[in-house]
């Protein structure tokens, strides 16, 4: 499960920025990370906090624009199952794609 909520970030300096929530249902995981073009991919991953369902979620603060994408769930790549918007990637899989206005 994916879902991404939208607010207009109220930080001082944060520009356009715009805060995204990130969630995806993992129960059984013990370590879930956010990593996309926004994070250099895996050299700063996000780490997301598990709720008491089994739903690990991450608030991002996103420049507008496309942003690619991925969950890495106990070290595994893995697909975000409601995402719709696929962008091919060079490793012969598809990153997620989401769009902030």
């Amino acid at each position: 499960m994916f879902k991404l909520t939208t607010t207009k970030s109220a930080s001082p300096g944060a520009g356009n920025g715009r805060k995204k929530t990130f969630s995806l249902a993992a129960p059984v995981a013990t370590k879930v990370q956010l990593v996309g073009d926004f994070t250099d991919w895996c050299e700063h991953p996000i780490d997301m906090k598990k709720t008491p369902n089994g739903v690990w979620r991450a608030p991002v603060e996103l420049q507008p624009g496309m942003h690619q994408y991925r969950f890495l769930v106990d070290g595994q790549w893995q697909d975000d199952p409601d995402c719709l918007m696929h962008a091919p990637n060079p490793f012969g899989s598809q990153n997620a794609v989401c769009q902030v206005a």
